[in-house]
């Protein structure tokens, strides 16, 4: 696959980047309408005009979105790691006793 040359624009700048393929390009321009829009969001709140302080500070909430992110991600995993542990528990529990396994399977039936 042939890289490819593409022309972005954020916050009326333009760039030229090079994607991989069909998909990267695709890729690219969400992340650069996510990028666009958070700077233009700054600008707004912070009524600034310097490019680069808008940039920066688009980062700061981005990067913070991320962390959010991740930390919520961690808790999510917490979870489930003890739900996996709690099923743990219970599949012993029913296979170690083999009449209440017995049991089970004759009233799903």
């Amino acid at each position: 696959m042939m890289d490819k040359i593409v022309e972005i624009e954020v916050f009326d700048q333009k760039y030229r980047i090079r994607v991989k393929g069909e998909e990267d390009e695709i890729y690219i321009s969400q992340l650069t309408s996510y990028l666009d829009q958070k700077m233009r969001e700054v600008a707004l709140k912070s009524k600034s005009v310097d490019t680069l302080k808008i940039a920066v500070l688009a980062a700061l909430n981005i990067t913070d979105e991320y962390f959010l992110s991740q930390k919520r991600l961690e808790q999510l995993n917490e979870v489930i790691g003890h739900m996996e542990k709690k099923i743990e528990s219970l599949e012993d529990h029913l296979f170690k006793d083999g009449n209440v396994y017995k049991e089970l399977d004759q009233v799903v039936k």
